[in-house]
């Protein structure tokens, strides 16, 4: 088992564990003795009604989405009992570089997104006894989550957040994450995931950070030279001081885990691949929220979906970083858009269709 100081307590905690056994997975084969990684923020009231559910992003972690949550914010964890939850092969629940063999590394069985909501699905209801979720909220891959959750568990979710993701993935996005895991495979270090430390295979990452540099930012990120928003002084900067640290600190078996995920996501497979039929099931009141300058999951895109959806509203986030904008990196209007639209979703009173 290799270990990777970045998916420590320290760096992206705090988190607590929860066990639930051997977990069969759609495609099939097992990870034994699954681990979740989540945490929590405010009280479950006595209803258990007041939940907000949580997924994570591609590399991301729970501690990414501490920026969106307090008390002066829509996500305010003095009125919601709020569960951020790890998705599988992020690095912090179970992931290729943290389990046992023999299904460590190469040999880590493939995950889909349906597997990830299954399995979140299992902790709440087993540890918490949640049959009710207020809101399901999650930006990029957790927006791929927040759809299934809202397909596969209509009766459950009463309203439904997306940002920045698609309830099916595209064709070019299967093809740019491709691109992601071609990077990281094509060094000269990867010999099928046998490597003793993810800096074997540190010039893969970097060519993985250098493509997110391409279609992660926007256009007029780089015409307004925005990476001043990071704290850098030129693009050269941006990519080697910022990008190619933040790549090279992940495990790359969990990046390739989790681009296999992503790059299958897709809701329809709950109804003999008909995506209309799918986005059709939902109850919850769902607001689709692109961002304006998203390469990867266009405006155009969501709001093709938006328009499937039967008590949906299109609501766009402007961001010139694009995709990285869902960092919240451009600063207090980007999180002001989403608590008004989160503020507003919350107010709305969900009455079960007759």
């Amino acid at each position: 088992m290799i270990t990777n100081d970045f998916y420590s307590q320290e760096n992206v905690g705090p988190y607590e564990i929860y066990n639930l056994g051997d977990f069969k997975l759609e495609d099939g084969g097992i990870i034994p003795n699954l681990k979740l990684a989540y945490t929590t923020h405010g009280e479950l009231n006595a209803a258990k009604n007041n939940v907000i559910v949580i997924p994570t992003w591609f590399s991301g972690t729970s501690k990414d989405y501490e920026s969106y949550i307090g008390i002066d914010r829509a996500l305010n964890p003095s009125e919601y009992f709020i569960i951020v939850i790890n998705q599988i092969g992020n690095g912090v629940s179970s992931s290729p570089h943290n389990s046992p063999d023999p299904i460590s590394m190469a040999n880590f069985p493939n995950v889909r997104i349906g597997d990830d909501v299954r399995a979140q699905h299992k902790l709440i209801t087993e540890k918490y006894g949640i049959e009710e979720i207020a809101l399901v909220v999650g930006a990029s891959m957790g927006a791929q989550q927040t759809y299934e959750w809202a397909v596969r568990y209509p009766d459950m979710v009463k309203r439904a957040a997306p940002i920045a993701g698609t309830a099916k993935n595209t064709v070019h996005d299967f093809l740019f994450t491709k691109t992601l895991n071609d990077a990281i495979t094509s060094d000269p270090g990867w010999k099928d995931g046998n490597y003793s430390s993810h800096l074997e295979v540190s010039d893969g990452l970097k060519r993985h950070a250098d493509i997110w540099a391409v279609l992660g930012l926007s256009t007029e990120f780089y015409k307004q030279e925005k990476w001043t928003l990071f704290d850098m002084n030129s693009v050269e900067e941006f990519i080697e001081e910022f990008l190619h640290p933040l790549y090279e600190s992940l495990d790359p078996n969990s990046l390739l885990t989790m681009g296999w995920k992503w790059q299958r996501g897709d809701v329809s497979r709950n109804t003999g691949d008909s995506l209309e039929e799918a986005l059709g099931r939902i109850k919850a009141k769902v607001f689709v929220m692109p961002i304006s300058d998203d390469m990867f999951f266009t405006v155009r895109d969501c709001e093709a979906e938006q328009k499937m959806i039967p008590n949906s509203e299109l609501k766009i986030v402007n961001s010139v970083c694009g995709h990285f904008g869902l960092s919240g990196v451009d600063g207090a209007d980007y999180h002001r858009q989403i608590d008004n639209y989160l503020n507003e979703l919350l107010s709305i009173n969900v009455v079960e269709p007759v």
